[in-house]
């Protein structure tokens, strides 16, 4: 059999070779437009390619045309129902990001209205996010104390929020948003609930009435400054906010179980400032250790551009911070837009959004806000109130500069602790344990790198969970591709298909054959590794044949169909299989080689060395060609080969 000439059916055919700057052009544009977006600016005039051009760029003109005034009823309940919600998280999240509560107001007031025109989302509600205020407090309170220098501190917040806004617009126009996708659905979890958790605990100070607290955020370094000051807690904050934080859980857990409530839930933080900010100005409890938010300046606001600093020595914490909150703003506001997007089957743009989000925090930043990115508990509130289109972000926008002008006075005796609450409310869904156990039990790996990251956050910082989140996801990807996954093929019974035979263990293998299939790219990364695992598996079959008394081992089939690319250091690693296989008296057959693949194996004189011959369409082709009649077998038992002549 190894003296015979094989004669392959069907010849592979090598595709004509492209000039390389036709190839390097698409190439290029498969990796950054996938979509195609020039597509719809072919054949046409100047002046629809230049509509076309701003209707691609800024979205509010393609739909705004077409808005009626029935999607206008409805935006305008989702947009005054979601105004309700940013209220109190915008006087929140300042709080948690250290800096005064008006800028959480001004930062639902002029992005929303930035995205509005800018965003491809319908359903996406604006605002700021309480992972990202913490991680900004986190970061940025090491360079500067926002207790001793609050002016340099809030200057230093408006410039990371420029940065951040410069780097998602970046990421948008260069179409780089696959840097996003580095953050796995895994990482994503883990660090936002081990962010969340931090959170919880930071409200603590809040809740107990603390006046002094540590600005770290590791679980130990709260624990610590918590129980240390038990002479320091305040009964009535304690009472005022644990009875706040009942009625928003409990609103919460209804609305879960009954769609009905859902506007309880939704009204229910605006309700709390409400009746908390009276309950303190009756009983003039303030004056008995219940801390309040103090005067808020009425007015929109003002302009931010003199207070961006970009000189030293605080320029590198702040592109530092700008680079991690804008990816942490992105990954968040992204997914939540995809999410929601799903349930009304439409499709969102990635980039489009990445744009969105970067101009509306460049501007934002230049009018004194803080980043703001898209918030799920906002964006399932303006969902589930009917919104229609990205005119509820308008509403929203318009209600909060009402309250800017008129209301913030009314702000002035809401306390802390009631604020606390709000936030532990809002972040404690963040904390998906279902979802965890979702991840055991469909990847260990994955769940390896949520609870890593956990972790990380909760026992380390915010900077060591996304450090370790990162790493163990990229430590992933090269597992993948610098140990890519070998398997032997055997024939499914009665059929010319061949398949793992550890996914199918009725499959047999062929007499006289070992067929391995090939799962990833062959590059420099893992060319070694797998040379040295094919020399293995022959290692192992010729062993078992020698065991079994069986037909010798004559012909290596490498199914190569799941090897989409292969460089120099794959070549090489062929050439000296080749080379290891003749050496054995061995024959080396590729059976379906992708078009890239037979195109490089061609032009490096490969196929030419050991001949045309061996290569095949199919597995079953090659398999055929070396005159193993698979056809007329009968299945075997479990593992055994198949019986035929040679």
């Amino acid at each position: 059999m190894g003296n015979e000439e094989i004669e392959s059916p069907h010849r592979v055919a090598i595709p004509p070779t492209k000039p390389f700057l036709v190839s390097l052009g698409a190439n290029l544009k498969e990796t950054f437009f996938p979509d195609d977006p020039f597509k719809q600016f072919k054949n046409q005039p100047i002046g629809a390619q230049i509509l076309l051009w701003l209707k691609y760029f800024i979205p509010f003109l393609e739909w705004a045309p077409r808005y009626t005034f029935n999607f206008f009823k409805a935006d305008l309940v989702a947009g005054i129902t979601i105004a309700s919600l940013a209220v109190p998280q915008g006087i929140s999240y300042a709080n948690l990001a250290t800096i005064p509560p008006i800028i959480g107001l001004y930062s639902s007031f002029v992005p929303p209205l930035i995205y509005a025109m800018l965003g491809s989302s319908k359903d996406l509600a604006v605002g700021t996010v309480a992972v990202v205020s913490l991680l900004m407090s986190a970061l940025l309170g090491k360079e500067v104390s926002p207790v001793e220098h609050p002016k340099e501190y809030v200057q230093l917040v408006f410039t990371a929020t420029f940065f951040a806004g410069a780097f998602q617009a970046s990421l948008g126009f260069l179409r780089l948003g696959v840097i996003v996708d580095f953050l796995s659905h895994a990482a994503i979890v883990g660090f936002m609930g081990g962010a969340a958790t931090v959170v919880c605990l930071q409200q603590l100070k809040g809740i107990m009435g603390l006046v002094h607290f540590t600005h770290e955020t590791d679980v130990v370094s709260v624990t610590r400054s918590l129980f240390s000051q038990i002479h320091q807690w305040r009964w009535q904050s304690v009472v005022l906010g644990c009875s706040f934080l009942s009625f928003l859980l409990l609103t919460r857990y209804l609305s879960k179980k009954k769609p009905i409530f859902f506007w309880i839930n939704a009204l229910a933080p605006l309700l709390s400032i409400i009746l908390g900010s009276l309950l303190v100005y009756f009983t003039h409890a303030e004056r008995h250790g219940v801390q309040v938010i103090g005067i808020l300046k009425k007015g929109l606001n003002p302009l931010s551009v003199s207070d961006l600093v970009f000189g030293r020595p605080h320029l590198p914490i702040a592109i530092k911070t700008g680079i991690i909150i804008g990816i942490i703003g992105l990954a968040e506001g992204v997914a939540v837009g995809r999410s929601f997007a799903t349930l009304k089957n439409y499709h969102i743009d990635g980039n489009k959004e990445m744009i969105a989000f970067g101009l509306m925090n460049i501007v934002g930043s230049c009018t004194s806000c803080y980043l703001t990115a898209g918030p799920f508990s906002r964006t399932a509130v303006n969902f589930n109130a009917g919104c229609k289109t990205a005119v509820s972000n308008i509403v929203m926008a318009m209600s909060l500069m009402i309250t800017l002008l008129f209301l913030t006075p009314f702000f002035r005796y809401t306390p802390l602790a009631v604020l606390s609450s709000i936030i532990i409310t809002a972040v404690i869904g963040l904390i998906n344990y279902e979802e965890v156990i979702h991840l055991w039990k469909i990847d260990k790996f994955d769940f390896v790198v949520c609870v890593g990251a956990y972790i990380g956050v909760v026992f380390g910082s915010i900077e060591t969970g996304l450090i370790v989140a990162i790493t163990i996801s990229l430590l992933r990807v090269l597992l993948v591709t610098a140990r890519p996954r070998t398997s032997i093929l055997g024939n499914i019974p009665n059929s010319t298909i061949y398949r793992s035979i550890d996914q199918y263990p009725t499959a047999n293998r062929v007499p006289g054959a070992l067929i391995l299939q090939l799962e990833a790219p062959i590059y420099f990364a893992n060319s070694n590794y797998v040379r040295e695992r094919l020399s293995r598996w022959i290692t192992d079959e010729e062993k078992r044949i020698k065991s079994s008394g069986l037909t010798s081992l004559q012909y290596i089939i490498l199914d190569v169909s799941g090897v989409s690319s292969i460089d120099s250091s794959g070549i090489t690693m062929l050439e000296e299989v080749n080379k290891s296989t003749e050496k054995r008296g061995l024959k080396l057959l590729l059976a379906n080689p992708r078009s890239e693949v037979i195109k490089k194996l061609n032009v490096s004189k490969f196929i030419e060395a050991i001949g045309h011959e061996r290569f095949y369409l199919t597995v079953g082709e090659a398999v055929t060609a070396c005159n193993l009649k698979l056809h007329t077998c009968k299945p075997n038992p479990v593992g055994a080969e198949l019986d035929s002549t040679v």
